[in-house]
């Protein structure tokens, strides 16, 4: 039994420093020290020894199982340490080597357009006004000069939540909460969503943006309107930009006026773009109803203003000859690349 355990000290250390993985080093570990193993094997048949070679055989077979459990423990590190140089290998970097810039993406065409007619109103001395876009129907509406029932609801219907809570269809109630809060002088833009239920086309969107502008103060005319809109449109389009007004309706201003300005394409000759008529209708204007300024607490005897609105989508449409408001909500690639 001592030949036995000293040829397998001697064949287990050989086979051990052999071993390539660690999955062969499991195999050799219950091939020598498992329930089965050989080692196992040879301590069952001690029964069979005297009582003066039991503690000699006792004594070695404890010496070959502590060293074959410090040769697994060895040959263990040091296959650990191998895998681990190897993988450091494998994944070296080169620090020093050029890198690889990710793809950087660019603003929107609707968000470069709304920046650059934010930054042309506030170098007028405009202010920036948010508001919520879930409104009341009594800011959205009835404040606005637009009793329930008024006819100038169907143009601008929109998504009702409740009776008297509905998507706002127009950024016209930040202006009225302003007015609300606020004590004149007043200078404000307020740039954002709108929703209206309109069918999808072309020219149409359920949601699209609008930019609303309002000023409050006293001796505010018709002509401080035109003034600032004419530097408005020569900022946007170019200095040979003309400007027209026309009389329109809105039920919160008083007068009001459709704005159009010369074909930026044809410079007002005529062209596919303005449909020969030389002019493109842009925003709606006019001076602020007394209506809207007394329901707000704003003498109407004392103060005057004038607001106006224009639809985001219709700029950047004219401004970067899009034909098809729908492509501006697609995400497509091919044409958000173009910006």
């Amino acid at each position: 039994m001592k030949d036995l355990l000293l040829a397998m000290k001697n064949k287990a250390a050989d086979e051990l420093d052999e071993i390539r993985d660690e999955s062969e080093l499991e195999n050799a570990r219950v091939k020598y020290l498992g329930k089965k193993g050989e080692l196992t094997g040879v301590l069952r048949g001690m029964g069979t020894l005297s009582p003066e070679e039991r503690p000699v055989i006792g004594a070695l077979a404890n010496e070959v199982r502590t060293m074959i459990e410090n040769k697994i423990a060895q040959r263990k590190e040091a296959l650990r340490k191998k895998a681990l140089s190897a993988r450091l290998l494998l994944e070296k970097v080169d620090v020093t080597a050029p890198g690889v810039c990710p793809p950087v993406g660019e603003r929107h065409p609707l968000s470069k357009v709304q920046d650059e007619l934010c930054s042309i109103f506030t170098s007028m001395g405009f202010d920036i006004v948010e508001g919520p876009e879930v409104e009341y129907d009594h800011y959205n509406f009835e404040k606005l000069n637009i009793p329930k029932n008024h006819p100038a609801r169907d143009t601008q219907d929109t998504f009702y939540i409740t009776e008297n809570v509905l998507l706002r269809s127009q950024t016209s109630p930040v202006q009225v909460r302003t007015m609300e809060k606020q004590r004149p002088p007043i200078r404000i833009i307020s740039p954002g969503r709108v929703y209206r239920s309109d069918a999808v086309d072309a020219t149409h969107s359920p949601v699209f943006h609008q930019l609303e502008g309002l000023v409050v103060d006293k001796g505010i005319t018709m002509g401080d309107l035109k003034g600032m809109l004419e530097y408005f449109a020569k900022q946007l389009f170019g200095e040979d930009t003309k400007l027209r007004l026309r009389p329109h309706h809105f039920p919160f201003t008083e007068p009001s006026a459709e704005v159009d300005v010369s074909c930026f394409v044809c410079g007002g000759k005529g062209c596919r773009v303005c449909k020969g008529e030389g002019w493109i209708e842009i925003l709606g204007a006019g001076m602020v109803h007394p209506n809207v300024l007394r329901g707000c607490d704003i003498d109407p005897d004392i103060y005057s203003g004038f607001a106006f609105g224009l639809g985001i989508e219709r700029i950047v449409m004219r401004k970067y000859n899009i034909d098809d408001m729908r492509l501006l909500y697609e995400n497509d690639l091919r044409f958000l690349r173009q910006f």
